[in-house]
C-alpha cells in the first residue's frame, strides 16, 4: 500500500473545481436522467441485475455522463480507464484492451473503458473496439453530443444499448446547489454563506440544464470574496449571481441535432397554429446564429404545404418576407421573419395541394405513363393536323363561363381534394360544380375572333422562345 495515498487524493481534491468534488459518489446521489436511471427502469434494472452490456450516454454537456460512468465502474466493481477520443489514437486503444485482457486472465477483473467524445473516433478507429465489445472483453461506454445513429458505426451502435441523457431541470440544478452550501467536506459546508433564493434561481436558469456551470458560478461567488468576508460571512445577492456566470451559450449545431430539431419545432409549431411557440423558436435559431434565409425557406415551404389555397396570400407574403430578408440582413431580419411566422401560423391550414402533387409524383413514378390526349397535343408546327393533333378540342372561353367539361388527363383520377377551410371552400364549391358537369353553353363573343384553333399565347410559349 502506498502511504501517501491518501495524502495525495485530498491534495488533489482540493484544487479540484467544485463541481469535480461535488460529483456523486453512489446512485442515490446521482441527480436526473430519472427515465432511464430510477426504479425499475432499465439502466437501474441492467445494474441491478448485473448484466450491464456496453452502452453509449448520449446528449448536452453536464448532465452527468461522466460521473454515471465512473459510477458504473464502482458498482461493478470494475477498473476504470478513461480516456478522450480526440487524445488517444489506435495504439493507444490497442494497449488499453491488451491491459484489460491481462486484467481479466489474471484476476477477473473487468474493465470499463470510458471513450468520451466516441464520435471523434473515425470508423477504421470504432472498429478496433468491435470484437472485444462483442466478447465482453470490455464494458464500453461512450459519451457523445452527437446523434450516435449519424456519429457511430451501425455495427457499434447495434451492440451497444443508447441512454439519451436530458438537462436538468431547475429544481435539480437547486438540489445540486443546496447539496454543496451544505456539505462541508467537498463544498462550502464550513463557510458562512448568506444567499438569496433569487440568486439560486436564476443560476438554475441560466446554466440551462448544465450541472458544471451552475456549480461553477456558486465556486466564483463564493470564492471571489471568501478571503476578505470569510469572518464575516459570505453575502451573495441577485447581482453577485449576476456577474458570477457567463451568459448563457445556446446548444447549437448549425449542421446537426439542433439546428434540424429547432426547423423541425418551428415548422411543426406554424402548423399546428401556436404563434408564440414558432416566434421563440425563430428566436432561439436567430440567437445560435443561423442563416436568417435558413427560416425564410422554411417558411416559405410551409406556406405551400401546409396552407397552400386555403389562403394563397400566404405564400405572397412569405416570397416577400424571404426577399426581404436577403436584402437586409440581421438583425432587422427578425422582424420581417416573426411577422410571417405568425402569419402562417394563424392562416387556415390546408396540405391539398400538397398531397395533390406527392400523390401525382408517387403515380408519375410508379405507374403505367400516361399519354398526351391527342386533342391537348400543340398545333403550331407543320404536319400537326394530318396527326390530328388538337382536333375535338374545346376552348374554353368560347362558353359561358369560361368553363367547358372536356378530358384533360385520358384517365379518371383526382388528385386535388380541397377542404372546406379558407378560401379553399370557395375553390371546393366551384370546382365541385364543374366536376359534376358546369356551364357549357357556347358563347358567341360578340364577334370577336374566337382562339380556339390557334390556341392560347401561353400555349405558343414554346415556340416564341
Amino acid at each position: 500500500m502506498d502511504l501517501f495515498q491518501d495524502s495525495r487524493r485530498q491534495n488533489l481534491q482540493r484544487v479540484a473545481p467544485l463541481a469535480v468534488r461535488m460529483r456523486p459518489q453512489t446512485l442515490d446521489e446521482f441527480v436526473g436522467q430519472q427515465h432511464f436511471l430510477g426504479p425499475g427502469k432499465l439502466l437501474r434494472r441492467m445494474l441491478e441485475a448485473d448484466r450491464l452490456s456496453s452502452i453509449i450516454f448520449y446528449g448536452p454537456p453536464g448532465t452527468g455522463k461522466t460521473t454515471l460512468a465512473q459510477l458504473i465502474a464502482i458498482g461493478s466493481k470494475s477498473h476504470f480507464e478513461q480516456v478522450n477520443a480526440s487524445a488517444v489514437g489506435v495504439k493507444e486503444v490497442r494497449a488499453i484492451l491488451d491491459e484489460a485482457r491481462q486484467r481479466i486472465a489474471n484476476g477477473g477483473q473487468r474493465t470499463v473503458l470510458f471513450l468520451d467524445e466516441i464520435h471523434r473516433f473515425n470508423r477504421a478507429q470504432q472498429d478496433i473496439l468491435l470484437a472485444d465489445v462483442e466478447n465482453g472483453l470490455i464494458l464500453l461506454v461512450g459519451a457523445t453530443t452527437e446523434n450516435p445513429f449519424f456519429a457511430i458505426n451501425s455495427p457499434l451502435v447495434s451492440r451497444s444499448q443508447i441512454f439519451q441523457f436530458t438537462p436538468l431541470t431547475e429544481p435539480e440544478i437547486r438540489s445540486l446547489i443546496y447539496r454543496a452550501l451544505a456539505d462541508e467536506k467537498r463544498g462550502f459546508g464550513a463557510l458562512k454563506v448568506d444567499i438569496d433564493p433569487k440568486a439560486i434561481d436564476l443560476w438554475a436558469v441560466m446554466c440551462d440544464g448544465d450541472a458544471r456551470r451552475a456549480l461553477t458560478a456558486l465556486e466564483v461567488a463564493i470564492l471571489s470574496q471568501v478571503k476578505d468576508q470569510q469572518s464575516l460571512g459570505i453575502q451573495i445577492d441577485l447581482n453577485t449571481a449576476e456577474q458570477s456566470i457567463q451568459r448563457k451559450a445556446i446548444v447549437y449545431d448549425g449542421i446537426g441535432d439542433e439546428h434540424y430539431d429547432a426547423a423541425s419545432a418551428l415548422i411543426k409549431s406554424m402548423r399546428g397554429g401556436d404563434p408564440d411557440a414558432a416566434v421563440y423558436w425563430i428566436a432561439r435559431m436567430l440567437e445560435a446564429g443561423e442563416d436568417p434565409r435558413f427560416i425564410a425557406r422554411r417558411i416559405a415551404i410551409l406556406a405551400s404545404e401546409d396552407i397552400g389555397n386555403a389562403d394563397p396570400q400566404a405564400l405572397v407574403l412569405a416570397a416577400a418576407a424571404y426577399d426581404v430578408v436577403e436584402r437586409i440582413g440581421m438583425p432587422e431580419a427578425q422582424l420581417t421573419l416573426s411577422q410571417a411566422a405568425i402569419y402562417m401560423a394563424t392562416a387556415p391550414k390546408s396540405n391539398a395541394s400538397a398531397t395533390a402533387i406527392w400523390s401525382a409524383m408517387k403515380d408519375v413514378r410508379d405507374g403505367r405513363t400516361i399519354p398526351v390526349p391527342k386533342h391537348l397535343r400543340d398545333t403550331h408546327y407543320t404536319g400537326s393536323q394530318r396527326l390530328a393533333h388538337g382536333t375535338d378540342y374545346k376552348y374554353p372561353h368560347d362558353y359561358a363561363g369560361g368553363f367547358v367539361e372536356q378530358d384533360y388527363l385520358g384517365v379518371d383520377k383526382i388528385y386535388y381534394q380541397p377542404t372546406d377551410r379558407g378560401c379553399e371552400a370557395e375553390i371546393g364549391r366551384r370546382l365541385q360544380s364543374q366536376r359534376h358537369g358546369g356551364q357549357q353553353t357556347p358563347n358567341p363573343q360578340d364577334g370577336k375572333v374566337s382562339n380556339k384553333q390557334t390556341g392560347s399565347s401561353q400555349d405558343d410559349m414554346r415556340r416564341q422562345t
